[in-house]
């Protein structure tokens, strides 16, 4: 079996001033040409946080935790960081990864799900930095996919259920990031959102509810997963309820998809057509998501590739099926 000599954490990333908006935005949307008004748009929504998104300040905290996890459990790895679009950039902790001797490490990508962008993306990503770095770049295996782990599954039927308790007959919307229908049918990314929902809902002891979407962006004749979350609010709505509980399995923390996108932006239009939202958090760093990445760990240090279902016809490139 590989022997492991480190851990590396790798996320999306995000601005932490106002300053970084800009050019975290130009490196999320490099070579899509998107309209310049469409990404003013978009930075204002980080500009309504002061220009700081979360995300980085929860790997953080996760980093933190998952060290004591280890620690406690005898796993003595290091645990390095790096994002995708924003400091500390993958490049840069490749780099001080080789500086440091780190010859083979496992990767915990901040995603639960397949598709292009979650997952087949940061992979490419891993070789990209490998390759500008050069010869001595550490060898990088991407931890499995989790969305039907225990680990995942428990924090979310946990915090599905606070969420209910002040609203216990509300449907229930369970919500993920749209993408491109082209890319939906090249990953398991609704199929795993599906199984997701189905185990949260039985935990919880929830009979009905929707599987939704959010955040959609790119041309509007382009289609994309639905339905949205609006429309499906409104159905709502139209039907008498006057509660909603919206659940947001499709991410693993309280990034700015789900401050801006739900909190703010689809509670202004549930307080418009006259619904009150409770929202389910993430599994953030509950006790049992931290213990659920070590557990992740010690079954590829134990089984190798076998531990590793994350293949080519998961979430191939664009354009192979």
């Amino acid at each position: 079996m590989p022997l492991y000599d480190a851990l590396l954490v790798l996320s999306f990333g995000g601005p932490e001033k106002p300053e970084d908006v800009m050019p975290f935005l130009e490196n999320v949307l490099r070579g899509r040409n998107i309209p310049r008004p469409r990404l003013l748009e978009v930075a204002e929504h980080y500009y309504h946080f002061g220009g700081r998104s979360p995300i980085n300040d929860q790997c953080r905290a996760l980093i933190a935790a998952l060290r004591h996890e280890l620690d406690l459990h005898g796993l003595h790895l290091p645990i390095y960081w790096g994002n995708r679009n924003w400091h500390p950039l993958l490049e840069d902790t490749m780099r001080s990864m080789t500086k440091d001797g780190i010859r083979r490490a496992l990767v915990f990508v901040t995603s639960a799900y397949s598709s292009y962008s979650a997952c087949r993306q940061y992979l490419d990503d891993i070789e990209r930095a490998r390759m500008a770095v050069g010869p001595g770049a550490p060898v990088c295996d991407k931890l499995r996919h989790y969305s039907n782990h225990p680990g995942f599954i428990e924090p979310n039927v946990e915090h599905l259920k606070e969420a209910l308790a002040p609203a216990p007959a509300a449907p229930v919307l369970f919500t993920a990031h749209s993408i491109p229908m082209e890319l939906a049918r090249t990953s398991k990314y609704v199929e795993q959102l599906q199984e997701t929902a189905r185990l949260v809902a039985a935990g919880a002891g929830v009979s009905e509810y929707r599987l939704v979407y959010q955040s959609r962006s790119g041309p509007p004749q382009q289609p994309w997963l639905e339905p949205d979350i609006l429309k499906a609010l409104d159905e709502v709505c139209a039907a008498g309820a006057t509660d909603v509980v919206v659940a947001p399995i499709g991410f693993i923390s309280d990034h700015m998809e789900v401050i801006y996108d739900l909190d703010y932006a689809v509670a202004r239009h549930c307080e418009a057509i006259g619904l009150r939202m409770v929202r389910a958090a993430t599994a953030g760093t509950h006790p049992r998501f931290i213990t659920m990445i070590r557990e992740l760990i010690e079954e590829r240090i134990a089984n190798g590739d076998a531990a590793d279902p994350c293949l080519q016809h998961c979430c191939p490139a664009p354009g192979r099926q």
